[in-house]
């Protein structure tokens, strides 16, 4: 089945545009367990509790506020609350580019893979490849459906995946939590222990193979399942319709890229940006290498699953 766009726009850094459409990378492989009411096998929602009556309340008498401090709420009306709503832009608008080192795996959320459309391929593999060959990896800000995001662009293989990131205020430090010293010295262990463990790990080491990796649970109930439904036990339900809100937008149109690279160079003043760039990695990795996760402003940066 084709992959169907999910958000189409642009990527945008300098002046340059590449018109691109947003991909899922995931699917979700678990067992999805829906309530039925068993009397009727009608689908089961979610309704409008009062948690203290226990009454349902209608729609016209519900508001939304934000707790804070406990017991202590800020009543905020649609109105205000719209206003507050970043604007849609449909552009992943590139700030800055990091090492492709720099970003702990702590705050990758969700990937999405990019795919150029109108006449976006040459500008896109321009992006790609200069991303592999410096070691760099794009942050960028891209509002999807009404929120805006903090994401990571990134060249794997053939593709640029869109990692949304976490924001800083959403990672915890690690003062909380009872760690060994970092250096093996001051956590004190021998130089023996280390070298056994070194061993251990060089044994086990394997080239990543996801398909290695299967989900038990889920293939144990799905095999309940199908023997369920060999033996007839298939229960009908009529599911309400769903409509179908793919998102649209218009391609930006591609003029002559040398000449955009070099209008941008010279709106920079000749240099990519402010801060002088970081020594090129030695090897492009297509991921975003692991560190301890600073406390929780420094990672901010940034950004761009």
């Amino acid at each position: 089945m084709a992959s169907r766009a999910l958000w189409k726009g642009a990527i945008s850094f300098g002046l340059v545009h590449i018109p691109v459409s947003l991909h899922s990378a995931t699917t979700d492989s678990g067992v999805d367990f829906d309530w039925l009411d068993k009397r009727s096998m009608d689908p089961v929602g979610y309704k409008r509790i009062n948690k203290k009556t226990g009454k349902e309340i209608t729609k016209e008498n519900i508001v939304r506020g934000v707790q804070y401090e406990d017991g202590q709420y800020v009543v905020l009306s649609d109105e205000e609350i719209a206003a507050a709503f970043p604007r849609t832009t449909q552009t992943i608008e590139i700030e800055s580019f990091v090492a492709n080192t720099d970003i702990p795996f702590v705050y990758l959320e969700r990937p999405y893979y990019i795919a150029p459309i109108n006449q976006g391929k040459k500008v896109y593999a321009l992006l790609r490849d200069t991303l592999l060959k410096t070691g760099r990896v794009g942050i960028a800000r891209v509002v999807i459906q009404t929120k805006q995001h903090l994401a990571v662009l990134v060249p794997s293989g053939p593709g640029l995946i869109l990692d949304l990131l976490r924001w800083g205020t959403e990672i915890r430090n690690w003062d909380d939590l009872d760690l060994p010293p970092e250096g093996a010295k001051a956590a004190g262990l021998s130089e023996k222990e280390l070298s056994m463990a070194r061993q251990l790990v060089n044994d086990m080491t394997d080239t990543w193979k996801p398909e290695q990796f299967k989900d038990s649970f889920t293939d144990a109930i799905m095999a309940l399942v199908q023997q369920k439904v060999k033996q007839g036990k298939v229960e009908t339900v009529e599911q309400p319709e769903v409509p179908d809100e793919s998102s649209g937008g218009a391609g930006a149109k591609i003029i002559d890229l040398t000449e955009l690279l070099q209008r941008s160079l010279r709106h920079q003043g000749g240099t990519a940006g402010k801060t002088a760039p970081k020594t090129p990695a030695k090897a492009a990795s297509t991921t975003p290498a692991r560190k301890p996760a600073a406390k929780t402003g420094a990672a901010s940066r940034r950004r761009a699953a």
